[in-house]
């Protein structure tokens, strides 16, 4: 099925690793035009190589700190001098360390809010003031199933991307008149396969870390589908929704794709 992103302005933030490097490459394949935000510039560009041996139309790497909107700005500007618009924002950026809420301090609480969230307001304001002008555009946000069903060590990240679900709904409750679509991607658990698919910077650099091997089959087996998710999972509804072609109806709307670990009407 044609997606009709051929050519289209995509963003991605945090396009270097784990999620993010499976969101670019998909869209690469499609034939979209690339500007991928990152702090890893180095992983980045190793993606935006993979990119563009995939089909990308071009692909740009913008050094990115998306919580400091006179770069948000710069991404975007990069994007619009390059290819005249935005015709699609993804939202993917975000970092958590796994701990229990009470071991936990203020500055933790500030850093995962800074990346998580205002990362996500500065994006989504920079690209609306471009898409609001054009009467077009798709916004996807990664989002988590830990924001629709409480998980232990994850509360200031999970409520912080419930946050991120209904500000989304709001964007599109506000936007929609002007053709702008917003929805939001809730991964659980998503694994990548090979070291490579990470950079020094992403919070899966040190899986072990995270989770070890078994605690992920523990994981897998308590899943309906008995599987964790791998980043192409994710991107494949990233993709879905950011095209008009196949979810032009679709807006305002929280997708998980966690291999059933939520299930919410």
């Amino acid at each position: 099925m044609d997606l009709g992103l051929s050519g289209k302005s995509v963003i991605v933030t945090g396009g270097g690793s784990n999620i993010g490097r499976s969101i670019v490459l998909g869209f690469a394949a499609e034939g979209a035009h690339l500007t991928v935000g990152d702090i890893d510039v180095e992983q980045a560009e190793r993606v935006g190589e993979a990119a563009r041996g995939s089909g990308a139309a071009s692909v740009e790497i913008v050094p990115t700190d998306v919580t400091q909107m006179e770069q948000v700005q710069k991404l975007v500007g990069a994007a619009v001098n390059n290819h005249g618009t935005v015709d699609v924002l993804v939202n993917n950026v975000g970092w958590d360390q796994l701990m229990f809420f009470t071991q936990t301090d203020p500055e933790f609480w500030q850093k995962v809010i800074q990346i998580n969230y205002m990362g996500v307001l500065n994006c989504t304001k920079s690209v609306l003031d471009v898409m609001i002008e054009n009467q077009h555009g798709a916004i996807v946000s990664i989002s988590s199933d830990a924001a629709r069903q409480g998980e232990p060590r994850e509360a200031v990240y999970g409520g912080i991307k419930a946050a991120i679900n209904s500000f989304m709904k709001t964007i599109a409750r506000e936007n929609g008149r002007f053709g702008i679509r917003c929805n939001a991607v809730c991964p659980g658990i998503t694994i990548p396969e090979q070291d490579e698919e990470v950079g020094s910077t992403s919070m899966w650099v040190d899986k072990d870390s995270m989770f070890t091997e078994e605690q992920l089959v523990k994981v897998a087996n308590n899943m309906p589908l008995r599987k964790v998710g791998r980043p192409r999972d994710v991107a494949n509804a990233v993709l879905f929704l950011a095209s008009d072609a196949v979810a032009g109806h679709v807006t305002g709307q929280v997708l998980s794709v966690s291999g059933g670990y939520s299930m919410v009407g």
